[in-house]
């Protein structure tokens, strides 16, 4: 009988392929982070450490588009059923009052649902002058 090794079921591929996952999860987090605190720092938001905290970071969100607090609330209705659409829009909305602060157009804001752009975006937004 011919023997066949299952590649997909090794628990030697599984834990590499998860931990590929948490590296690359770890490292865009990173950049995400590093990129809300250089808007900030553009804004001169204060408090700008608060992107590292996972929630947090849409109080500071509100704060760079010089929102109300409260909005931070509307933002955590992700957890609930087909609310992820509505945080979409809101914090497109949000990033559209923020690049207009820094002197960017707000359209740029749109470019956040493309998926790979919003990182670039992202960067574009922190790091040009």
């Amino acid at each position: 009988m011919f023997w066949q090794w299952d590649v997909w079921n090794s628990p030697d591929f599984l834990l590499s392929f998860f931990a590929g996952y948490f590296i690359v999860f770890v490292a865009i987090y990173i950049y995400v982070a590093l990129a809300l605190m250089a808007i900030a720092r553009k804004t001169k938001t204060k408090d700008e450490w608060l992107a590292w905290i996972p929630i947090a970071n849409f109080y500071l969100l509100t704060q760079m588009a010089r929102k109300s607090g409260r909005w931070t609330w509307l933002l955590l209705a992700m957890f609930l059923p087909f609310g992820g659409l509505f945080v979409a829009a809101v914090g497109i909305w949000l990033f559209w009052l923020v690049a207009e602060r820094i002197k960017f157009p707000g359209w740029i804001s749109l470019l956040l649902i493309v998926p790979f752009v919003n990182l670039v975006v992202l960067g574009i937004l922190a790091w040009k002058k």
